[in-house]
């Protein structure tokens, strides 16, 4: 990890938060985020963060050089979990992935593009060359932008990605190249 943990961050409407990386400690803060998250948000999640059994895996398998995982705090409330993921030993070693779920209620005043730029940093720091993340192109509209105005591309692959339902979704795979 090249940046120093915690950060206090400061919203563009003024809030302060705490940005530091998931312990084992915080599973109970992580999953009580992930529970309070509208159905919406929930399914369209990459993982089953519903399965409380998951995300205490993941604090017992932690380990920063795999999955660099950033949590932002309110106060005790988590308000966003943003992880960088990297692939060690194989042709997209040099490729970090960035996935971010955000409180609603924190979207929109630059809490995603701090975390992105975390990770930008982070990545360029461990000497990354490239920063990828997948959205869904209507419902992560919003996302979209904040990686566009960061300098990430953005290639569409029609009907790429499933929803609960069975129905299909344009995807948008964005990359930054460092």
């Amino acid at each position: 990890m090249s940046n120093r943990y915690p950060l206090e961050a400061v919203l563009r409407d003024g809030r302060r938060l705490l940005i530091r990386p998931f312990t084992a400690n915080d599973v109970d803060a992580l999953y009580e985020f992930f529970h309070h998250l509208p159905q919406e948000v929930r399914r369209f999640a990459w993982d089953r963060i519903d399965n409380r059994n998951l995300v205490e895996s993941w604090g017992r398998e932690l380990d920063y050089s795999k999955v660099l995982p950033l949590l932002a705090f309110d106060g005790t409330k988590v308000v966003a979990d943003a992880t960088l993921h990297r692939r060690q030993g194989s042709p997209l070693r040099l490729v970090g992935r960035v996935k971010w779920l955000l409180d609603p209620a924190y979207r929109g005043a630059g809490l995603g593009t701090i975390l992105v730029n975390q990770f930008i940093d982070t990545a360029r720091a461990d000497g990354l060359r490239h920063l990828t993340c997948m959205l869904i192109s209507d419902s992560e509209a919003d996302a979209v932008r904040t990686l566009g105005d960061l300098g990430f591309t953005g290639y569409t692959i029609p009907g790429y990605g499933t929803d609960p339902d069975g129905n299909q979704h344009d995807m948008i795979k964005m990359v930054l190249k460092l």
